[in-house]
């Protein structure tokens, strides 16, 4: 079965997955912003499936705020909507989203080379509890 999203979806989809790479790199400022943006944004761009195609390209038009505190106030729910959107339109697509995220972030914050600092696994708890209401 094929689904097809509408520019919106796209478009939040795209503002939740980028956007949660932009927490991490905000969060990240210690560890290099640069670096946990980088590390993030290649994982993103390594998805498959559906959720692939939609993330191959970052959001465009997206005013992302002058905060941390407004770029969650943006992103979080949109990983929540995510989840909804596809647990509705595309079930298996849910879990490919999920764990690209998860991926993108856990990259971002490089947790396979140990622990990450308190700033980013605090974000990284914030981003799965969004994921995780829908």
């Amino acid at each position: 079965m094929s689904v097809t999203l509408s520019d919106q979806d796209k478009l939040t989809l795209r503002t939740a997955a980028w956007g949660a790479v932009s927490l991490m790199s905000a969060a990240g400022v210690a560890d290099s912003a640069h670096k946990v943006a980088t590390h993030g944004s290649i994982a993103l761009t390594s998805a498959t499936g559906l959720v692939g195609h939609v993330l191959t390209k970052a959001p465009k038009g997206v005013k992302w705020g002058k905060t941390t505190a407004d770029l969650a106030d943006q992103v979080l729910p949109a990983l929540t909507a995510s989840m909804t959107l596809l647990k509705q339109q595309a079930p298996a697509e849910a879990d490919n989203f999920r764990s690209t995220v998860i991926v993108a972030i856990e990259a971002a914050a490089r947790t396979h080379q140990g622990q990450p600092s308190p700033t980013l696994a605090e974000m990284i708890r914030k981003i799965t509890g969004a994921l995780d209401v829908a």
